[in-house]
């Protein structure tokens, strides 16, 4: 009489002992930089990767032996890996049967008593959608079990003795989530060897022939169809909450949930192609747009200096690398009546951003080949800058030939246009005016002191002092500035800047330092005193340059002829004095003789409190107490002599 007998075996069928890569599209077959991109014939794309610090982690961590990846932490190496998909999230990898033989007796002869290491990865499940669970010869009851050993499905073969070649069950889960699990078989009776499997449905469909099969006592491999996430996050809201450890790496792509249960995958945003996971991976595919224009303008390296602040592209400080279409939309593909100004640099485009944010984007005609190269650097540094007088650089686009610059938007237009635009009857109080040139004062200041690095701007002009809707100032375009090297108090640059502000030391020397800024900022105090500009054409050839002018005009003891009527009723002659000797400190043609931006600052404050309260020193500090008891006429005619013969403006200079 036949004793039936009941085996338990745990057949390895888990995804950590299957993996391997095979050619993937060229888009997205991108390994971490600097590891191996194949194995034998086979493309290694990130996430996964070969060897140390080339994988995400450890989920995907593979070693190549010689044309074979494995795993690194499996005994087991002898499965075939043939495909993977980044699109898609599958592997594909054969793997061996479960199988348990015995002889006439019913003694067992052979099988495979593999069990899986649990510990080992969660990333990995069999995909409900592309593959079936096989039992093989009969009678055979073999179902699934996840890791505690429930029940999961399963299906039976029977046969009569006389029927033993009759093709058993096959059972399909309906779409149902398979988790880790083993596949288990009942041994009852007749053939030699049963099998219990899950397999590829595709390969059952075209290449699997139960008869071809069924009378097998030897071991076979099969296809099995796996589906991959990030797993370490529940969801894409959770992970993007850890921006250290998102995996949508790419400014361009984005995060769903995974459809398997906890989890989700990246990928790359409409128009754009390639690998999401890595930094620079999506890459649009407008032919319009150059696709080496993100990596040139140091789009990888950005990203790269981003998240070591802490974030990525949507970045540190809220700085986010933008898309070229983003912009378009914003600007309504830079339509004409979305341009807020021109100039010799470019031209800025009021946008209005995807959450109604309104913004101001920068679109440069052209850019150094040095900056290019340190653009990520300042990009960063600049994002960084959060200061209430300084324009906010909100991010950039790296997708043109020139990198346009986003910033926030500020309301009342440029002081150029606040002091020049309207009429000369408009009133600009005294206070306005010492309050607008002291908070640009604070913002230079600011910029030299106490960024690190030290930022020289390079471009002061009143142009670029904004207004809000308080008539706040605000420096801006700080995106074209300098940083300063660490041991270095100047640098060697080719001579930029807007005709009548430019220092003549620079120009003569074609190094920038901090005192350049001074001396511009001297002629926007100017600017400010006079309503006149940097530059005018009305009067003879030699009073062109308004700090000419002035210059000459305080040798010859009437420069108050050029202050502005406003300002000459409402000042005090101990302010008039002082300011006069401050504008002519910091436009002197020595650069050692121009004080520093915190001394212009801290002196503007200190001459509008003294403007409106010349009576009261009380709440002032004893230095400014002392500086306000010392206000005198001072021999500036005597001081600047050497300057009147001097015209700083370069006559080979272009506006």
């Amino acid at each position: 009489m036949a004793t039936t007998s009941t085996l338990h075996q745990a057949v390895a069928l888990l995804a950590v002992m299957l993996v391997c890569l095979a050619p993937v599209t060229p888009a997205s077959a991108q390994p971490w930089p600097g590891c191996p991109d194949k194995c034998g014939n086979i493309s290694i794309s990130y996430p996964f990767g070969i060897g140390a610090g080339c994988a995400r982690d450890r989920d995907f961590q593979l070693e190549c032996d010689g044309n074979t990846p494995h795993f690194n932490y499996l005994d087991d190496r002898e499965k075939k890996l043939v495909s993977l998909s980044i699109a898609d999230g599958e592997v594909r990898v054969f793997v061996d049967a479960g199988s348990n033989c015995h002889d006439d007796r019913f003694k067992a002869i052979s099988g495979h008593y593999r069990t899986p290491d649990y510990g080992h990865s969660i990333a990995y499940r069999f995909s409900t959608a592309r593959n079936r669970l096989v039992v093989l010869g009969c009678p055979v009851l073999g179902y699934l079990v996840d890791a505690d050993d429930n029940y999961v499905t399963g299906c039976t073969s029977t046969c009569r003795r006389s029927q033993s070649q009759e093709e058993p069950t096959r059972n399909v889960p309906d779409q149902q989530e398979l988790p880790p699990t083993e596949p288990v078989f009942r041994h009852l009776d007749s053939t030699k060897c049963q099998y219990v499997f899950v397999a590829e449905d595709k390969w059952i469909n075209t290449t699997y022939s139960y008869r071809a099969f069924i009378n097998r006592t030897n071991d076979f491999t099969v296809p099995v169809v796996l589906d991959w996430a990030i797993r370490n996050a529940g969801n894409c809201d959770i992970a993007v909450r850890n921006r250290t450890d998102y995996a949508c790496r790419s400014a361009h792509s984005e995060c769903f949930n995974a459809s398997d249960g906890q989890g989700y995958r990246c990928r790359c945003s409409k128009g754009y192609e390639g690998n999401p996971y890595l930094d620079g991976g999506c890459k649009g595919s407008s032919s319009e747009r150059s696709k080496d224009s993100f990596e040139q303008n140091g789009g990888v390296l950005l990203q790269q200096q981003m998240r070591s602040y802490g974030g990525t592209s949507g970045g540190a400080g809220g700085f986010k690398i933008f898309s070229k279409e983003e912009l378009e939309k914003a600007t309504n593909s830079f339509a004409a009546d979305r341009v807020l100004g021109r100039g010799g640099y470019g031209i800025v485009y009021k946008g209005v951003l995807e959450d109604n944010m309104v913004v101001a984007i920068k679109k440069s005609k052209m850019i150094e080949e040095a900056q290019t190269k340190e653009f990520a650097k300042e990009m960063c540094i600049l994002s960084q800058i959060n200061h209430k007088n300084v324009v906010k650089l909100l991010g950039c686009c790296l997708e043109v030939e020139v990198p346009m610059l986003v910033y926030e938007f500020v309301s009342n237009g440029t002081l150029d246009h606040y002091i020049h635009g309207g009429t000369l009857n408009t009133v600009i109080s005294l206070d306005s005016r010492l309050r607008i040139a002291a908070e640009s004062a604070e913002a230079l200041s600011y910029m030299h002191s106490s960024a690190s690095p030290p930022i020289l701007h390079g471009d002061v002009k009143t142009a670029n002092i904004l207004l809000d809707d308080k008539l706040t100032a605000k420096v801006s375009d700080f995106g074209t500035s300098k940083l300063v090297p660490n041991d270095e108090f100047e640098i060697a640059t080719l001579v930029q800047g807007t005709c009548g502000y430019l220092d003549p030391e620079y120009l003569m020397t074609c190094q920038l330092t901090d005192k350049s800024d001074v001396y511009s900022f001297g002629v926007v105090l100017l600017e400010l005193l006079t309503r006149k500009k940097a530059l005018y054409f009305g009067g003879s050839e030699e009073d062109r340059s308004l700090v000419s002018c002035f210059m000459t005009a305080v040798r010859d003891g009437r420069h108050e002829e050029l202050i502005d009527s406003q300002v000459r009723n409402e000042m005090t002659e101990e302010v008039l004095q002082e300011i006069t000797h401050l504008v002519m400190r910091c436009v002197s043609m020595s650069g050692e003789e121009r004080p520093m931006m915190k001394e212009v600052a801290e002196k503007l404050e200190m001459l509008r409190r003294y403007q409106l309260h010349p009576w009261d020193k009380g709440d002032a500090n004893p230095e400014e107490k002392q500086s306000l008891l010392d206000m005198e006429q001072r021999n500036v005619d005597q001081k600047f002599r050497h300057h009147h013969d001097y015209d700083p403006e370069n006559p080979a200079c272009r506006s």
